[in-house]
């Protein structure tokens, strides 16, 4: 391949690029009264959001669809053609139907608006022309013309799929918006991701509570480094009848050992501990200890119950598994 040939294929991927953000730009400044309109049946429904499109745009209706029920509003996508040989019985009269057609003149979809005027459901249309008979014959329109697309035969659908999702996204953030959907409630939708295993889960849950590397304060340096090393945590706790004295890490060893060369030998562990080392609760979330160690600049807490005695350790590996 010559640099001409990589200076074209850049050019015409810019210029996609940039003709799919005029589009963009374009609908944001139109976006209106209808919109805001749409949000607010959505809101009002006590049912779910059904998602309806033929061929491109239904590859975007199952896009969006699945973005709303992820995001608060219960959503599934339902096929046209299956819709019409079927399953509009799928639709219960709560439902709002949220039907793509950029023409806005698709016969699939067009076939089962009768059925959904019938039902009694709200209709909102996600078209590119605000004169076809989906959108005449919809509650709210929603407007995702674009002047060209970004296929360099202006006929593939680029600009205008880009114009539906998007449309689509902002659909579901002003939802999220509106309806005070915070990110606990995303981890909810979403338990088996990082952030919704951080959200949801206990410290107790996944702290290390058996066979803790705990030695008294005045165990000699000889047997503080056996204790870490068998440990595997990196660290011993120091503690004397059930009270917490303070932590040694393997680094503070190594500074030791550094530091006092020939001497190390003959401190003991209260002599290079850290006192007053971070603790917190078995029941705190994940998310807590990891933001207490982000702050503190510590791999590791030690785990305590209300009266301060030592129920285990957790460290920033248990918490980004």
């Amino acid at each position: 391949m010559t640099d001409t040939d990589k200076i074209r294929i850049l050019e015409t991927a810019r210029k996609a690029i940039h003709t799919e953000m005029l589009a963009l730009r374009r609908m944001g400044e139109t976006l209106g009264d209808e919109f805001v309109t749409a949000v607010e049946i959505l809101l009002s429904c006590k049912g779910k959001c059904i998602v309806t499109g033929m061929g491109k745009s239904g590859h975007v209706g199952r896009k969006i669809s699945a973005t709303l029920a992820s995001t608060g509003t219960p959503s599934f996508f339902l096929h046209p053609g299956e819709a019409f040989h079927g399953d509009l019985g799928m639709i219960s009269h709560e439902d709002v139907v949220l039907a793509l057609s950029y023409s806005g003149e698709t016969d699939e979809v067009l076939k089962i608006v009768p059925f959904i005027h019938a039902n009694g459901n709200r209709l909102i249309s996600m078209t590119g022309n605000p004169a076809s008979a989906l959108a005449k014959n919809s509650d709210v329109h929603l407007d995702v013309s674009v002047k060209e697309e970004a296929c360099i035969l202006h006929l593939a659908p680029t600009s205008s799929t880009t114009a539906q999702i998007t449309m689509g996204d902002a659909l579901a953030v002003a939802l999220m918006e509106q309806r005070g959907f915070t990110s606990v409630d995303f981890a909810r939708l979403h338990p088996g991701g990082s952030l919704g295993r951080r959200l949801l889960m206990t410290v107790g849950d996944v702290m290390r509570s058996h066979d803790l590397p705990v030695v008294a304060s005045d165990c000699p340096a000889t047997e503080m480094i056996h204790a870490i090393s068998k440990g595997g945590l990196g660290l011993i706790v120091l503690a004397d009848n059930d009270r917490i004295r303070g932590v040694v890490t393997d680094g503070d060893v190594r500074r030791a050992m550094e530091r006092l060369r020939g001497e190390f030998f003959n401190i003991k562990a209260l002599d290079i501990a850290s006192l007053h080392p971070r603790t917190i609760s078995s029941r705190e979330k994940l998310i807590a200890a990891e933001q207490m160690m982000t702050k503190h600049k510590v791999t590791s807490l030690l785990v305590t119950d209300d009266n301060g005695k030592l129920q285990g350790v957790i460290q920033i590996y248990d918490i980004k598994l």
